[in-house]
């Protein structure tokens, strides 16, 4: 009986981590969570570098083996937002460095988003609106042109995306 409560154990702590989330840091001024990882992962260039413009920088880690590399982008993305809204913007990523499968022994599922915060186009004038519009809607493609996205993903964004 002691045997199968150690296996047991055992199979719980390889399929159970530790969630890891990252504050929200100055890009220039840390380090990439993926530098020196015994897993690398793929760098996407989401949208165009911002010149002159504060990056920032950060990293979520799932807590299961089995957490989708889409759940841990959704609570990153969701940190970004909260992050740029305290100061009446939004994020723009410009890469996002994500874990490669399979996820198993050690490689949990993470994700690392470096950002810029812009102003909301939902303020700005029309004419900036629908340039922001067409940059999101790139972007958009490109996560799927990448695979990082799947086509029904596309789908809605592009449609809450055109809604706007």
């Amino acid at each position: 009986m002691r045997t199968l409560e150690s296996i047991a154990l055992i199979v719980v702590l390889l399929m159970v981590g530790c969630a890891t989330a990252s504050p929200v840091q100055m890009a220039d001024k840390s380090a990439s969570d993926f530098e020196g990882a015994v897993y690398g992962g793929e760098v996407h260039f989401v949208s165009e570098d911002m010149p002159g413009s504060v990056k920032y920088r950060i990293f979520h880690q799932g807590a299961l083996l089995f957490t989708s590399v889409q759940s841990v982008r959704g609570s990153a993305t969701q940190r970004t937002e909260a992050f740029c809204a305290r100061n009446g913007k939004v994020p723009q990523v410009i890469t996002e460095q994500t874990s490669t499968p399979p996820h198993i022994l050690g490689n949990f599922p993470r994700i690392e988003l470096v950002f810029v915060c812009v102003n909301d186009p939902k303020t700005a004038p029309a004419s900036v609106s629908k340039d922001v519009m067409y940059e999101r809607l790139k972007t958009l493609k490109s996560l799927l042109d990448s695979g990082t996205i799947t086509q029904q993903e596309f789908d809605v964004e592009k449609k809450t995306i055109l809604s706007q």
